[in-house]
């Protein structure tokens, strides 16, 4: 795998997942890998040989998991960089072996990604049949008894949507031209993603959300907890992308995530100043990607060392989405908090000149 730019969370931790199977004497669910336990401490961490792959409260994983071990399927809410996509990837892993099985909700989303489709040439040559039939993620994950994975459930149109309400509900999925149904095989559950910003883009329907356990993932309740997460997913794509050594500077990821929260809060850490907040959603995912674009900057471009200048052009970018209102409110919080602030004069100078 070492050649795969981002393997699967069931390959790149297969150790890990190993080392659980191994000494996981736990009762587990029909169909799955490892005990609800072992998930929970697969995504969480052991403080040893099991690395942490969500930040956050126990009790959110430990519901979202319990979920999945029920008849009712699992929706992940919250704001955009709150690691849903990434929970979900790992929870599907860690029961199913597979996270593959993967739904992407768009506006263009056909019913065929939930239900089936056909090989129209082999339609025509032979008529329906199971062999010109074509199962999506969902269909196979019935079959063969393992987590299907629906992203962005509520950008996807609501007739779409409703597809899963049968599937949900009895557990079965017809085929009318064949007048024949696949059904679920023990293990079988779906985890569907949705970002609060979009919600009335395509609401769901009360009677899919009847079907849904859903669990709100929070932003990260401290300063300390947000640049422990973005150290270490910076250090994770570091390696991934074999990027040179640099000297990482805390203190750099420390000012990305304290300017990004701020931003957010519309107040300043201390609480005395309000500042007004950008367009933009200033996420934890938009701050490690700030932080690596500013370490490949200081591997090619500069001394291998991180500072304010290679983290300058990055915050900019991901404050003025609009160039009209957020570049005005970008440099209100220059001129009235990064300004004054006496350990922040290089920045204030990498931002004034980056902008």
């Amino acid at each position: 795998m070492t050649s795969v730019l981002r393997p699967h969370a069931e390959d790149q931790f297969a150790d890990e997942l190993t080392i659980l199977a191994k000494t996981d004497d736990r009762p587990r669910p029909p169909g799955w890998r490892l005990s609800p336990w072992a998930v929970t401490t697969y995504v969480l961490g052991d403080g040893g040989q099991i690395t942490p792959k969500y930040i956050g409260p126990r009790r959110i994983v430990e519901v979202a998991v319990a979920t999945l071990a029920t008849d009712r399927a699992l929706l992940l809410l919250g704001v955009p960089g709150t690691a849903k996509t990434w929970l979900s990837e790992h929870l599907a892993a860690a029961i199913s072996g597979d996270s593959t099985l993967l739904v992407q909700g768009t506006a263009g989303t056909a019913e065929e990604a939930v239900r089936y489709g056909w090989n129209y040439a082999r339609l025509l040559s032979e008529g329906p049949s199971r062999g010109a039939l074509t199962p999506s993620p969902v269909m196979r994950a019935m079959a063969e008894g393992r987590l299907a994975r629906v992203e962005e459930l509520t950008r996807m149109p609501s007739d779409v949507q409703d597809a899963l309400i049968t599937l949900l509900s009895e557990k079965t999925l017809p085929i009318a031209e064949l007048g024949e149904e696949v059904q679920a095989a023990k293990g079988f559950n779906v985890i569907a993603t949705a970002n609060d910003r979009d919600r009335g883009v395509n609401d769901l329907s009360s009677a899919l959300r009847r079907r849904f356990n859903t669990v709100v993932l929070p932003v990260p309740a401290s300063t300390e907890e947000e640049v422990g997460i973005v150290a270490r997913r910076v250090a994770q794509l570091g390696r991934a992308l074999e990027l040179p050594e640099t000297v990482t500077g805390m203190e750099e990821i420390r000012r990305v995530v304290t300017v990004f929260r701020e931003l957010r809060a519309g107040v300043t850490s201390d609480g005395r100043t309000k500042v007004k907040s950008p367009s933009g959603t200033l996420s934890t995912a938009e701050a490690i990607s700030v932080v690596t674009n500013g370490i490949v900057l200081a591997a090619h471009f500069g001394d291998g060392v991180l500072r304010p200048a290679d983290v300058a052009g990055g915050i900019v970018g991901a404050v003025v989405q609009d160039p009209v209102s957020d570049r005005v409110v970008w440099q209100e919080y220059l001129e009235t908090v990064v300004r004054d602030r006496d350990d922040w004069r290089d920045f204030y100078r990498a931002c004034r000149d980056a902008d």
